[in-house]
């Protein structure tokens, strides 16, 4: 049962060792890349979150056999389905939605995707324009460019050279990569890119992965890309799955907040996820990080000591889910913070852009909100009188989640402002790291009793 709510206590300092659970975009990427691949792939460290159960789920919708072994799963692939008729349920799980639907475009059956409400209102109509160019059937149930989804049978591709515009997510893009081995029997498949490309790092990813399964991606100038004709994915064997980066930043932030250290296992200066960047931020905000071919360590002085944060003015479109925590990690810093190019908060889970502002501002923080930037000001003289007094009447603040699993992780860290702090559904955090606020809470010494004043950041 999904709790209403959960009270963290103003904290002092933050110290210690931990493992985060696999990274969600390579989990993801890994089961549907072995479900095409010819053999059994044994994936190792696999994240077990609400989004990977929902592509676990899918693929056993498809016919496609998947096993436990010894804690790992096992998955035996085909480059076709066998069940050429599925209704698949795909919550909230973006990835998974826009990856089946390039996968399934003509995969030769019947299939119907749908999510949970807010999946119904995340655009994919740009991936469903760059696959209906070239033949595939696929028509809207509800909104036009919004699931829910039906794809109908199609025998081939009417051609191989595809356009799509990624600037809204580059989960289209890596929907058609994964995708194009399926069109290239007679001749090799191009993807072009129109407009900008947001989030290369995830791009890099799915090629990365995509050649551990035996199909090279040629990329040529302008954002072009190139699959020869007859690739085919053949099992690695065994794979294993990095730590989360994405989710291992509010625990490397708790680091720089609380002092530390705190060593994240798992993070390494070699991973090829984007969110692996973050140090760099940590560093420029006046983290001292230790890298080592398998962790990361943060430490600082704490901002108990009176330590405060360099503010950060930076593009974040290869980091966005990271670049979050900085939002928030800006309220501890010496000025205003400036995170630009951040416009695709507004189609993930909920509207993150405004969610951020919103939130931020129920701890008195000044923020400017534009379309595709966000800055925020340490607290004011004003805002830290106000929280000084609900610490000492021991009433936390409560933050709003939006059944978002970034919002509630990242402001967990709040409870470094010396107060407490009220996270409202803290379960949403199982779509990546269910048990992120119990791992949390033992890197964490708390003051042990409510705050007598809140700590200022400025």
């Amino acid at each position: 049962m999904r709790r209403d709510f959960l009270d963290l206590h103003p904290a002092d300092t933050a110290r210690g060792t931990m493992r985060v659970p696999g990274s969600k975009s390579i989990s993801i990427r890994l089961l549907l890349l072995a479900a095409l691949a010819d053999g059994d792939t044994t994936i190792t460290g696999l994240l077990r979150s609400d989004d990977t159960m929902v592509m676990l789920d899918a693929l056993r919708a498809l016919g496609v056999p998947v096993r436990e072994v010894d804690g790992s799963v096992v998955v035996t692939g085909a480059s076709r389905f066998p069940n050429r008729e599925a209704a698949i349920h795909i919550g909230n799980s973006g990835l998974s939605i826009r990856t089946l639907t390039a996968a399934l475009a003509f995969a030769g059956g019947t299939y119907r995707l749908s999510g949970i409400a807010r999946m119904h209102e995340r655009p994919i109509g740009d991936l469903v324009d760059a696959l209906t160019r070239v033949g595939a059937r696929i028509t809207y149930e509800a909104a036009p460019g919004y699931p829910p989804l039906m794809i109908e049978p199609v025998e081939s591709s009417s051609s191989r050279n595809l356009r799509v515009d990624a600037s809204a997510s580059s989960q289209f893009l890596t929907g058609l990569l994964q995708a194009g081995p399926m069109l290239t029997q007679d001749a090799e498949a191009t993807i072009e890119v129109e407009g900008d490309l947001i989030s290369r790092p995830y791009i890099d990813l799915t090629i990365a992965l995509m050649r551990r399964f035996g199909v090279e991606v040629l990329e040529e100038p302008g954002h072009r890309f190139r699959i020869e004709q007859g690739a085919v994915y053949v099992s690695p064997g065994t794979i294993a799955v990095e730590g989360d980066a994405s989710s291992a930043a509010c625990l490397l932030a708790a680091g720089l907040l609380g002092g530390g250290p705190v060593r994240v296992e798992g993070i390494s200066p070699t991973s090829i996820q984007g969110d692996a960047r973050f140090v760099d931020v940590l560093i420029a905000m006046g983290a001292q990080v230790t890298q080592s071919e398998n962790a990361t360590e943060v430490r600082s002085p704490g901002v108990a000591s009176g330590f405060r944060l360099r503010p950060i003015d930076a593009d974040f479109n290869d980091i966005p889910d990271a670049a979050m925590t900085v939002a928030v990690l800006a309220l501890f810093a010496s000025a205003p913070s400036t995170l630009r190019n951040v416009g695709s908060w507004r189609v993930k889970e909920t509207d993150r852009l405004a969610a951020m502002a919103t939130e931020l501002g129920r701890f008195g923080a000044q923020v400017e909100l534009g379309d595709d930037w966000l800055r925020v000001h340490p607290l004011s003289a004003a805002s830290i009188a106000m929280l000084t007094e609900h610490a000492v009447r021991g009433e936390p603040i409560a933050v709003e989640t939006y059944d978002d699993h970034r919002i509630a992780m990242c402001f967990s860290l709040m409870r470094f402002l010396g107060i407490p702090v009220r996270i409202q559904d803290p379960d949403c955090v199982a779509k990546t790291f269910p048990d992120y606020f119990d791992r949390f809470e033992t890197l964490v010494e708390p003051m042990g009793s409510y705050a007598t004043r809140a700590r200022t950041p400025a």
